[in-house]
C-alpha cells in the first residue's frame, strides 16, 4: 500500500499538479452544489441524493482516468485518432437508431441507456474529447498546406461530420459548443482570416433556412421568449425562477443549503443546466465569482500547456479543450441570466451528470499527458545536447 502511495504521489508531482489539484477543487465545489440544490431528493436513511452520489462517483472515477491517461504518450495518442474517430461516430450512430431523450424532448436521442441500471451515457460528451484528438492530428498533417482552399474545405468536412451527427440526434446545444471549438482550434492553427469572414457570411445566409426548417416550435419560442418575456410566461419559467434565484443571493447569498428557491424545488433543473442559479442563491455574488475564477483559472492552465508544446497537434488539443470548457461556460451562464435560450448545455465541473463530468477529466487526462511528455522530451532534449566536459 505504501509503495502504490508513493508511485501515485511520484505520479501527480510529475505532472502539472496545479491543473490536476484546480479541477479536483472545483469539482468539490460542484459536488457540494449539487448536494444542496439535491437536498429534498435525498432518500430516507442516505446522505448524498441519487444525483449527487453519481456525480461525486464520476468525478472519482474520472481523476483516476485522467491520471492514468497523463502516462500515455501523446505520439501514441495521435496514431489512434483513426480508431478514436471510428469509436466516436460509432457510438452517435448507435444512439440515433436506439437513444433516448429527455422527457420535454422525446423526438430527441441524445442517450444511451446502460442495460437496466436506470443510468445514462451521452456519447456527444465522449464526441467532444475524440474530436480534440482527431482534429488535432487532422491539423498536424496539414499544417504545411493551411493557406490551401482545398485544405480549409477538408478542415470543414471534417468537423461538420461530428457536428451534423449531433445536431440530428436532437442536442443543438452540443453542435454549437462542437462548433466553437473548431472555430477556436481552426483560429489558433493559423487559418487566415479570410475563411472566417467566408464561413460568417454564409452562417448569416442560411439563418433563415435555419429558422423555418430546422428549429423547431419550442426552439423558436425560446427565442421568441427572451423578447417578449410576458407571451412566453411558460417557456421562460425555468429562467424567470432562476433568475430570481441569483437576485436573492445579493452579495454573500442565503448560505448553503439554505436556499429558499432552490430547496423548495422552485427551479427546474437546478443541480444540472441551472447550477449556476444554486450558486448564486446560496453563496451570492461572490460565490458566482469564485466559480468563474476556478473555471478561468482552469483554462488558463491549460493554454500554458498549450503556449509551452512543441507540435502543432498538441497545442491544439490545448486550444480546444479550453475552448471547450470557455463556451460551455459562456452558453451555461447566458441561460441562467436569460440572456440566451435554454439549449441543455452543463456548467464544466459544476452540473449534475457522470457523462459530463467523466468525459471532461478524459480531456484533462490528454492535457497532463501532454505536459507530462514535453517535460520529459524537453529534458531529455537538453541532456542529449549538453557538451561533454571529459571524454
Amino acid at each position: 500500500m505504501r509503495t502504490f502511495l508513493q508511485n501515485l504521489k511520484t505520479a501527480v508531482r510529475e505532472t502539472d499538479p496545479v491543473l490536476l489539484l484546480l479541477c479536483v477543487l472545483t469539482s468539490a465545489f460542484g459536488v457540494l452544489m449539487v448536494a444542496s440544490a439535491t437536498t429534498p431528493d435525498i432518500s430516507e436513511g442516505s446522505t448524498l441524493s441519487r444525483d449527487a452520489f453519481t456525480m461525486l462517483l464520476a468525478v472519482s472515477i474520472g481523476i483516476a482516468a485522467a491520471v492514468a491517461l497523463s502516462f500515455l504518450d501523446y505520439e501514441i495518442v495521435l496514431k489512434l485518432a483513426p480508431l478514436i474517430a471510428a469509436v466516436g461516430v460509432g457510438l452517435m450512430l448507435i444512439t440515433l437508431i436506439w437513444g433516448v431523450g429527455p422527457e420535454e424532448r422525446q423526438d430527441a436521442k441524445t442517450w444511451l441507456a446502460i442495460g437496466n441500471t436506470g443510468l445514462f451515457f451521452q456519447p456527444s460528451e465522449l464526441l467532444k474529447i475524440g474530436f480534440l484528438v482527431t482534429f488535432g492530428a487532422h491539423l498536424e498533417r496539414e499544417k504545411d498546406k493551411l493557406t490551401q482552399f482545398r485544405t480549409v474545405l477538408r478542415l470543414g468536412v471534417h468537423a461538420a461530420v461530428p457536428i451534423g451527427l449531433v445536431a440530428v440526434s436532437g442536442d443543438m446545444g452540443s453542435a454549437l459548443v462542437f462548433i466553437l471549438m473548431f472555430l477556436v482550434m481552426m483560429f489558433f492553427a493559423g487559418i487566415q482570416l479570410r475563411y472566417f469572414i467566408v464561413g460568417a457570411a454564409l452562417v448569416a445566409a442560411a439563418m433563415p433556412a435555419v429558422w423555418f426548417y430546422v428549429f423547431d416550435g419550442v426552439q423558436k419560442e425560446r427565442f421568441l421568449g427572451l423578447i417578449y418575456p410576458e407571451l412566453y410566461e411558460d417557456v421562460m419559467y425555468q429562467q424567470t425562477k432562476g433568475m430570481a434565484a441569483i437576485r436573492g443571493g445579493g452579495l454573500t447569498g442565503q448560505g448553503l443549503f439554505r436556499g429558499a428557491l432552490t430547496q423548495a424545488g422552485t427551479v427546474p433543473e437546478s443541480e444540472n443546466d441551472m447550477i449556476f442559479t444554486c450558486i448564486g442563491e446560496e453563496l451570492g455574488f461572490l460565490g458566482c465569482m469564485a466559480a468563474l475564477a476556478l473555471l478561468l483559472l482552469i483554462m488558463l492552465r491549460i493554454l500554458h500547456t498549450g503556449r509551452r508544446s512543441r507540435l502543432t497537434a498538441t497545442r491544439i488539443i490545448c486550444c480546444g479543450m479550453a475552448a471547450m470548457i470557455g463556451a460551455q461556460t459562456a452558453i451555461n451562464i447566458g441561460m441562467c441570466l436569460v440572456v440566451l435560450p435554454v439549449i441543455g448545455i452543463t456548467l464544466p465541473f459544476f452540473s449534475a451528470g457522470g457523462s459530463s463530468n467523466l468525459c471532461i477529466y478524459l480531456g484533462i487526462g490528454l492535457v497532463l499527458g501532454i505536459y507530462r511528455f514535453d517535460k520529459e522530451k524537453e529534458a531529455k532534449f537538453f541532456s542529449l545536447s549538453e557538451p561533454r566536459l571529459f571524454t
